[in-house]
Order: C-alpha cells, then structure tokens, then sequence
C-alpha cells in the first residue's frame, strides 16, 4: 500500500511539473533593426557630419583625415572620372564614416550636392570605390480646402505649404482673379502632390490638379489639360473648358494693393488741386517688378517731370497701356515684350508721394478703366478634347466641391 502511494504522488508531482512547463509563456526577444543611411548601417561607424565652409577642398577635408598628401593626390587622381572633386560647394553637407577603433581611420566619403543625390567614396577596399545614388521620391497627394481666413500666400503657409504653391496659383489666376481682392470668408480647395525624399523629409509642390476659388460670388475652377496628347503644353481651363488665360493680366503687379483708383476728379495729392486720374495705382515696395500685362511693342520709354519714368506698350490696333513714376526701365523703344514679361520696377519718380505704379489703359485711343473694361478672352475646346476633358475632371471637381462643403 506504501508504495502504491509513493507511485502516486511522484505521478501527480510529474503531471504538475508538465502543467507548469505549458503555462510559462516563452521569452520573446524584439530585434531592433539598425538604422541605416547612404546605404550602410550607422552602428559600424564613428561618424562625422558637417557642412562645407568656405575654403574647403575635397583634398583638405581628407587631409584632415591624417591622410598625407601625396597619397591625397593619387586619391583625387582615381576618383575624377567619377566624382570631380571641383564640384564641391559650400554649405552643402557631408558625412564621414570612420573606424570605431581608437585610430578613426576614414573608410567612406560621402558629399551631397543637392536635397535628391550623393556621392559615396569608399576606400575600405585596395581598389577606391566611387558611385552617384539618387534618394527615392514619393509623390503624396493632397487636398486643402474651406474658406480663406487670411491672405492665400498666409493660407498656405499655416497648411506648411511650400510658398511656390501661391506664385503658380497666382499664375495660373493672374487673367481672372485678382488676389488682392479675395476676402476672408471666400471659399477655395486646392488639390496637389508633393515631394518627399526617403517617404519622410518634404521636397516641395510637385504639380497642382485642380483648384478653384470663390471670386466676387463666383466659383472660379482651374483644371490643367493638354489638348495635344502628344504634346508637353498644359493650359489651365475652367469646369465647362473655357481656357482662363484672357488678353489681358488683371494687374501689372503681383500681391499687391489698389492705392487710388480711375475718376474723372481727384485731390491731387502732389499738386493739392482737383482733376482727373485716368490710371489705376498699385502701391508696392520700391523694386518690386512691373510686368506687361499682354504682348506688344514698346511704343514709348522715357521721362517727363510729370509721369517719372514710364512705359508706353502698344498690344493691337486697339489697346494700348501705360506703366509710370519707375524706379527703373527695363526695355526700350521698339523693343517686341511679351506678356508677363518684367518691363520695370516700382518706384516714386514724377509726381508721386510713394513707390506705386499708376497703371493707364487705351481703348481706340481713349483712356478706359481698365477695372470696369471687359476684356476679350480665349474660346473654349470643343469636339473629343471637350469630351476627354470632362472625363477627367469630374471626379477631380467631385472631390474639390466634397472638401469645401465640410
């Protein structure tokens, strides 16, 4: 009997021992990858990053290194073909990948030109290696929208938006909106990609794809399309495929303010009497750039005690425009401009209390507001462009409308 219980308990001590054994959960152990750049993996390394400052060479930086000179001039020697050391410029950075040993000897070499690419120069080896590698691109794309709150340029900028964006939106706009008369409250959404190098670091607006804006109570779209599949030339056209680029720009400067407007009597603020101001005044620094606001030829460029400095273009048989009070004159008499082109910059010359440009219009030889006057625009696309283009920008409509309706 005895021993029929010693049997018993060293079975049931058996059977708990296994009971244990299977609810010991087993020791999971997380590999940390190693972080990893250029192509080698940093733990391996001493490294050293920095910037090129001025009076840097590719052959004093090595020298640095403990590497005399002679064997400085063999190195360039081997790598030229590959890499001309010329090339290197300040402020670019560079890194270098040394032994982990006491001695920090240089193993790589590695100089960025730009955000995109990098050489490497690897002397691990007897035979000194030298490649080029471009950084992977990933294009993400995005879409803003609601109602303006502040100026677009600010707008953006809070949405860290690369400040390009505004400029070619302002471009793009330049012969139907005038931005300086967006107000807060005005709706708009704007649909883009952007660049980023390695998935992670931003490398600014790649493309705009759609966008519209709320103009005086009117939604404004702009779509980009070529109509020539075969070809590289993109217009931008609105939701029914009219084209938005006019005869004429809104204003000859871009972002800037309407100081005095086209009446047929104004207090003179120079002269202090009442007469006529047949222009428009746009107030900006002194130097920001006039552009012509269509294509012709400089029909005057010079300077009377009243006008300053100023330009006279003349665009058909029946328009003509002025631009005064310049800091500068660009172009000449008889020269052919096109529109858009710098004919100038702002300045206070003449009769004028502060840098602005007074912007005058012709019409069939009489002076016009240009503000009232309704320019002529292009003709819209018809036949399978027409169709072609509705296609594609419907679901890009669909999804602006969706944002500014949140």
């Amino acid at each position: 009997m005895k021993k029929i219980f010693i049997v018993i308990i060293a079975l049931f001590s058996l059977v708990s021992c296994k009971k244990t054994e299977e609810i010991v959960p087993e020791k999971v152990v997380k590999l940390v990858p190693k972080k990893s750049e250029f192509g080698f993996v940093l733990a391996d390394f001493n490294i050293v990053n920095d910037t090129i400052e001025r009076g840097d060479t590719f052959g004093t930086l090595l020298e640095e290194q403990n590497i005399g000179d002679r064997q400085v001039y063999d190195i360039i020697a081997k790598v030229r073909d590959s890499f001309d050391v010329r090339t290197i410029r300040i402020n670019r950075p560079f890194t270098l990948l040394r032994s982990k040993d006491k001695k920090h000897n240089l193993e790589v070499f590695i100089y960025q030109p730009d955000n995109l690419s990098y050489y490497v120069v690897d002397f691990r080896d007897t035979a000194i290696v030298v490649y080029k590698k471009i950084k992977p691109i990933t294009i993400k794309r995005r879409t803003i929208g609601g109602v303006l709150k502040e100026s677009l340029s600010e707008t953006l900028g809070n949405a860290k938006i690369e400040g390009v964006l505004a400029s070619k939106i302002a471009k793009i706009y330049a012969y139907s909106i005038d931005f300086m008369k967006l107000k807060k409250g005005d709706r708009f959404a704007i649909t883009f990609t952007e660049r980023f190098i390695n998935d992670t670091v931003y490398d600014g607006v790649e493309e705009l794809e759609a966008s519209f804006f709320e103009y005086r109570g009117k939604i404004i779209y702009a779509f980009p399309f070529a109509q020539n599949p075969n070809s590289d030339k993109i217009e931008y056209y609105d939701e029914q495929g009219k084209t938005l680029k006019n005869f004429f720009l809104k204003s000859p400067i871009k972002f800037s303010r309407i100081s005095s407007r086209f009446s047929s009597s104004r207090f003179h603020p120079v002269q202090h009497r009442w007469k006529a101001h047949k222009g428009t005044d746009y107030a900006a620094p002194r130097g920001t750039p006039i552009t012509v606001t269509a294509g012709g030829i400089v029909e005057q460029s010079g300077f009377t005690a009243g006008n300053g400095n100023f330009v006279k273009v003349k665009h058909n048989g029946t328009y003509s425009t002025q631009y005064l009070h310049m800091s500068k004159i660009l172009v000449r008499r008889g020269q052919r401009v096109n529109q858009g082109q710098v004919i100038g910059l702002v300045g206070s010359t003449g009769l004028a209390t502060g840098p602005h440009v007074c912007y005058r219009f012709w019409k069939n030889g009489k002076q016009v507001d240009a503000l009232r006057l309704k320019l002529p625009t292009g003709e819209p696309m018809t036949g399978n462009n027409k169709s072609r283009f509705l296609a594609q920008i419907t679901p890009l409509k669909f999804e602006l409308d969706s944002v500014a309706n949140l």
